[in-house]
């Protein structure tokens, strides 16, 4: 599945009422870690279209960073039924963020 970009107003639709986990990267264009990042999580959906990956820009949507407390970039939240599952700050391994899902 490619990557989905939601905004505060598709985010409930989009994310909170998959029945498959979402993993939501909440970034910033700013952000070089941020940028190392976006290869990495293409590269996951390309190679696993089960993977539902949506990605949040904080600027663009800051009513959704404050709504799940980020306080720095990227943090990735795996998110299934609308509850969080777990959460990780900064730059992760494709093993890690996939793990983050199960």
């Amino acid at each position: 599945m490619a990557i989905i970009h939601p905004t505060k107003e598709t985010f409930a639709a989009e994310v909170l009422a998959s029945k498959e986990p979402v993993l939501v990267d909440f970034w910033a264009s700013w952000c070089g870690p941020c940028k190392m990042m976006g290869p990495i999580l293409e590269q996951m959906a390309a190679e696993d279209p089960s993977l539902r990956i949506a990605k949040v820009d904080i600027d663009e949507e800051p009513e959704l960073a404050a709504q799940f407390n980020i306080m720095a970039v990227p943090t990735f939240v795996a998110i299934k039924d609308g509850k969080v599952l777990s959460t990780a700050v900064g730059g992760q391994t494709p093993r890690t963020l996939k793990e983050m899902l199960k």
